[in-house]
């Protein structure tokens, strides 16, 4: 049998948690169940107006949501919703409207209940710039239309991307883990990269290279125009729709199913280690298949441009439309 001392420390335990539990319930209730009311961290807002001219913009912050928002006939301002202190610096330099995080907190600010989440607000009006570079350890992007940019360059550990702005030489956004959505633009190059998330491409007309590679996640484009297209994953599956490329498509998978509807290239390759390859072309390729367990069927067509799919484990098939 239980000893009785034993027996005393169960219901004591029991009781002091029952305790606990009526207490933060009444807390709580007092609260309305607002958990952020809880939080040790303070934060405040604040609004930037900029009067200088920029063509340039720089954001570097930590934990905070960035999104540029393009309006007509405004003056350009940024708002920060900010713990008190972790504050942003907001100045013009050299024509670059640059925007710092600067984190005065002492250890014993991080210990304690976190609640809320930092946004950066970048209002801006719609018009050409030269350049966008954002740096964020977690946070999402958002960049909407409406403003034209020669190059954007987005870097970040934790965080979703979301690129919607006309660039005529080069997007590049690399990301430890999140999802990346390109769309609805004209783009010069876009180099697309995470490690963990999937990539979406949505209506973009590409004058140059798209080149995207991630560890493990989805890769979908669809109604997209391209010089060429080379894609790298290990796991996940890869969806073309509508997607024409003037010179070479190359698609590598470890584990993942490939497939293709209505899309063509000038030449195709594509290779797999476990994953089924199947889908429609425009025209009509010089096929080289392989696969060691699977099934095979592409049409016999002795000309056009030359298509080279192979897989491990899958099946290829391969249909042409006129």
């Amino acid at each position: 049998m239980m000893k009785r001392a034993t027996v005393i420390w169960l219901i004591t335990a029991s009781a002091l948690v029952l305790i606990g539990c009526v207490i933060f319930g009444g807390v709580m209730s007092l609260l309305k169940w607002d958990f952020t009311k809880l939080s040790t961290t303070k934060y405040e807002s604040n609004r930037y107006e900029i009067n200088d001219v920029y063509q340039n913009i720089s954001i570097v912050t930590d934990t905070a949501d960035v999104e540029i928002v393009a309006v007509e006939g405004i003056q350009s301002a940024v708002d920060c919703y900010e713990r008190v202190n972790g504050k942003h610096s907001v100045s013009v330099k050299d024509g670059t409207l640059v925007i710092e995080f600067s984190d005065t907190r002492k250890w014993y600010d991080y210990i304690g209940i976190h609640f809320g989440s930092p946004k950066v607000t970048v209002t801006v009006p719609k018009g050409e710039y030269v350049g966008l570079s954002v740096k964020v350890d977690t946070g999402d992007v958002k960049i909407p239309e409406g403003i034209g940019l020669e190059t954007i360059d987005i870097s970040g550990t934790t965080g979703d991307v979301r690129c919607c702005a006309a660039v005529s030489k080069r997007v590049s956004i690399h990301l430890s883990t999140g999802d990346l959505f390109v769309g609805g633009a004209e783009v010069g190059e876009l180099d697309l990269k995470t490690s963990t998330g999937d990539i979406t491409v949505a209506s973009v007309t590409c004058g140059g290279a798209i080149t995207t590679k991630v560890s493990t996640g989805k890769m979908k484009l669809s109604d997209v125009s391209c010089k060429m297209l080379s894609t790298e994953g290990s796991t996940g599956d890869v969806v073309l729709t509508n997607v024409m490329v003037s010179e070479g498509l190359s698609i590598r998978r470890s584990t993942g199913d490939v497939k293709l509807e209505r899309c063509d290239a000038a030449e195709i390759f594509i290779k797999t280690s476990t994953g089924d390859i199947k889908g429609s072309l425009l025209s009509d390729k010089v096929f080289a298949t392989q696969t060691n367990t699977g099934k095979i069927d592409v049409p016999k067509t002795a000309a056009g441009g030359r298509c080279e799919i192979s897989t491990d484990t899958g099946d290829i098939k391969i249909s042409v439309e006129k």
